[in-house]
């Protein structure tokens, strides 16, 4: 997000040093409209509610899920990449490193966990026992 910013304000600064004030203005409404709609749409919304776990789009009850994995970095970094099963649902944000892995217990569904970056992996792992 930072570079995102950065990007940004270093345009809003040259058109305020090439063009007239009301284009400085305008670009400058827009970059702030543009920034909003990206931290917005790039981050995570995780929920636990009413016996079910939503992450963004997807959820699952809470009653399939026979247990939950706090990641670090380094264990995040092996789970995303060679210990990685490619019938799991992911749901990863680059820059996140932290997260958990949700193994299920569904015998009609063949996804064998979800893989979700979160900086709160503790406290979405509490809310997901004490969900059960």
């Amino acid at each position: 997000m930072a570079f995102i910013y950065f990007l940004l304000g270093s345009l809003v600064i040259a058109i305020w040093a090439a063009l007239p004030p009301p284009a400085t203005q305008i670009s400058f409404a827009l970059s702030v409209a543009l920034l909003a709609i990206a931290f917005h749409t790039l981050s995570s919304h995780i929920i636990v509610s009413e016996g079910q776990l939503f992450v963004g789009s997807a959820h699952i009850e809470i009653k399939y899920i026979s247990s939950v994995v706090v990641l670090d970095k380094n264990e995040m970094s092996l789970e995303r990449t060679s210990r990685i099963d490619p019938a799991a649902h992911l749901a990863l944000k680059f820059w996140e490193g932290k997260g958990v892995k949700i193994v299920l217990n569904d015998s009609r569904d063949l996804t064998p966990y979800w893989l979700v970056t979160t900086k709160k992996g503790s406290e979405l792992a509490a809310a997901l026992r004490q969900g059960n």
